[in-house]
């Protein structure tokens, strides 16, 4: 079970039972998984150009003015990443984001794959390196549960409560609701909980809660993975259920421009949807059941 290399036997059966919607804090022993990301882990994939260029960041909210994102050709050559340009960032401060290492790594490929057949939801995995000192990413939220794995290194995670219940990537996503004044009211209210983050410690982080990572009080490199599963929600079922309606060709006769423009609209809609539940009521289900299932332990790239 790859879940064990993320989490302790209890922090698995929590997860899977439980799903919580609070952080949990877990040990973890050394597994496999630290053979293959370790303390030189960026020297081996990110200053050698190894990862794919659309697939790193490099960000600091430590600099004067802060920089939330460098362009990507700041740390390119030839439409690769340079590994000297990218150095030259992190030696200024800058943290490094890895992400989607489940595409470039075989052994957290694997992973990730064991992790979907375990669960039923896809997932991705991103590495960060922060030196001491610095800070990458400032609060914000995500839309899936997160599993923090602490590789070296040390790293604060200041946490707030969720703002909004039950986030998704189309609904009450982060950057698209953002205001800035809430930034200020929760430094100035201070985090709900707070975790120092040490090597061999997971942080279970249910999606919606706000937090603000950082490794101002370290003494050296940190870095950590975020490991972030994609929770199936019912409106998955619903967007599976219906995605075969456009096989009927009621569903693909056209609407004109002037029953849109105009007063029939409505009966459009009416219409619509009568033949949508009538579509939905002839569905077998006995039958849709192990496709649906077969469907969660196969496809990569649902955001929920």
């Amino acid at each position: 079970m790859s879940l064990r290399y993320l989490l302790p036997a209890d922090g698995v059966t929590e997860l899977l039972g439980l799903w919580p919607d609070e952080p949990r804090l877990y040990e973890r022993e050394a597994t496999e998984l630290d053979q293959h990301v370790d303390a030189g882990f960026f020297e081996t994939w990110a200053f050698s150009g190894c990862v794919p260029a659309a697939e790193v960041a490099v960000m600091n909210h430590g600099a004067n003015p802060p920089r939330p994102s460098i362009n990507p050709a700041g740390f390119m050559t030839s439409g690769r990443i340079d590994g000297d340009k990218l150095r030259a960032y992190y030696e200024q401060g800058y943290t490094i984001r890895l992400g989607n290492l489940q595409r470039v790594v075989p052994f957290l490929n694997g992973m990730s794959r064991d992790i979907q057949r375990e669960t039923g939801y896809s997932n991705y995995l991103h590495a960060f390196l922060t030196p001491p000192g610095r800070q990458g990413l400032r609060h914000h939220w995500d839309q899936q549960m997160a599993v923090i794995v602490q590789i070296s290194g040390t790293k604060s995670w200041e946490l707030w409560e969720p703002k909004f219940k039950d986030p998704m990537r189309l609904h009450l996503e982060s950057p698209r609701v953002w205001q800035e004044r809430w930034r200020e009211e929760w430094e100035s209210a201070g985090p709900d909980q707070t975790y120092e983050l040490q090597p061999g410690q997971s942080l279970l982080l249910p999606r919606g809660w706000i937090h603000n990572p950082h490794a101002k009080g370290a003494t050296e490199d940190s870095i950590h993975l975020t490991f972030a599963i994609r929770e199936r929600t019912t409106f998955w079922l619903a967007e599976t259920l219906t995605a075969g309606a456009i096989e009927a060709e009621e569903f693909r006769r056209i609407i004109l421009p002037g029953q849109i423009q105009g007063d029939g609209l409505k009966e459009e809609l009416i219409g619509a949807r009568r033949a949508l539940v009538r579509y939905l009521e002839r569905l077998d289900l006995e039958e849709l059941t192990p496709v649906i299932r077969d469907a969660a332990l196969a496809e990569l790239e649902y955001t929920t």
